[in-house]
């Protein structure tokens, strides 16, 4: 079951198509990777999920019923520009926000309190927002966006201005809300993320979805049959001794150990290989490389942007 899709969402803005035909289906308890280069789409999309924009064609469902108005208390959003009352103490304006998102008073004070302790941030309550980092706002945000335990969680951009012991704190709680039947669609330019969190993806270029899809069936489609060999006892370079159809990509040598990765032809085991590797030095490591989500972004932003020149 999907917590969302969208159908055919089409958006222009003053003669500028922002989203042609975009369709996404996000399931129920997974993290849904939103992504694209600068000005594809994405943040127009999640405004019309949000219903801050309508789109002016297709279709948009919340678990299996139109997306209506009522929704919006079922989904909880963190922008990727940040912004909290700079004058305003930092426990009053998370209480005011809290409440706004239809929790008493005891109930909101209850739950921020454990969120503050968890973020190591109650020192900070009686505090003015200007008086915090901008990491220390950005846990604020992020504490006020999953204050009220949404169905959906939309967050772009999460990790921008943390450092990387709170980048790994944010990771842990979103794989916890993931545990805890959430769903979560994650706007991000960094890939390290997308491997780390995400059980599928949609890629949107101009305005244009042009890659979904499980990542690890993502990862399989685009891999490329090469293969990292670890070995020593060689004399000499691997390249010297592979069969015909088998390519040395690169090679290295650290501490006695050469590392070779190697590109194996199409509909050849990689136990042939191996098998030959076995009889010609002493093997140490034999595994596949698969693509990165990196290297999967930009190759079809790039082919796509390439066919689009040549149309």
């Amino acid at each position: 079951m999907e917590t969302l899709q969208a159908i055919n969402i089409t958006k222009q803005y003053a003669g500028h198509l922002a989203l042609n035909k975009v369709s996404i289906s996000v399931p129920r308890g997974s993290i849904f990777g939103l992504l694209g280069p600068n000005g594809a789409g994405k943040t127009s999309l999640i405004r019309i999920i949000n219903q801050i924009t309508a789109p002016d064609e297709g279709d948009l469902f919340f678990n299996g019923s139109p997306l209506v108005s009522e929704h919006v208390s079922k989904i909880g959003y963190l922008p990727e520009e940040r912004g909290l009352y700079k004058k305003m103490n930092v426990g009053e304006q998370a209480l005011y926000l809290a409440q706004l998102k239809g929790l008493s008073k005891a109930e909101a004070t209850a739950r921020l309190k454990i969120w503050f302790e968890k973020f190591d941030i109650g020192a900070w309550w009686n505090k003015k927002v200007e008086e915090l980092s901008k990491g220390m706002q950005q846990k604020v945000q992020f504490i006020v966006t999953v204050i009220h335990q949404p169905e959906l969680l939309i967050f772009d951009e999460p990790f921008s201005g943390f450092d990387p012991i709170n980048v790994n704190l944010l990771k842990e709680e979103i794989l916890k809300l993931k545990e805890n039947g959430k769903t979560i669609i994650f706007s991000t330019h960094n890939m390290a993320s997308v491997e780390e969190l995400c059980d599928n993806i949609a890629l949107i270029n101009k305005s244009q979805k042009i890659l979904d899809g499980k990542v690890s069936e993502l990862k399989n489609l685009f891999k490329e049959n090469i293969f990292e060999l670890i070995y020593s006892n060689g004399t000499n370079t691997i390249a010297h001794f592979l069969p015909d159809g088998f390519v040395l990509i690169s090679e290295s040598e650290d501490k006695n150990l050469k590392k070779a990765r190697i590109k194996i032809p199409e509909n050849t085991s990689p136990n042939t290989l191996l098998n030959f590797a076995i009889q010609k030095v002493e093997v140490h490591g034999f595994s596949e490389i698969m693509p990165s989500m990196n290297d999967i972004f930009i190759t079809k932003v790039n082919e796509f942007n390439a066919s689009a020149q040549t149309h």
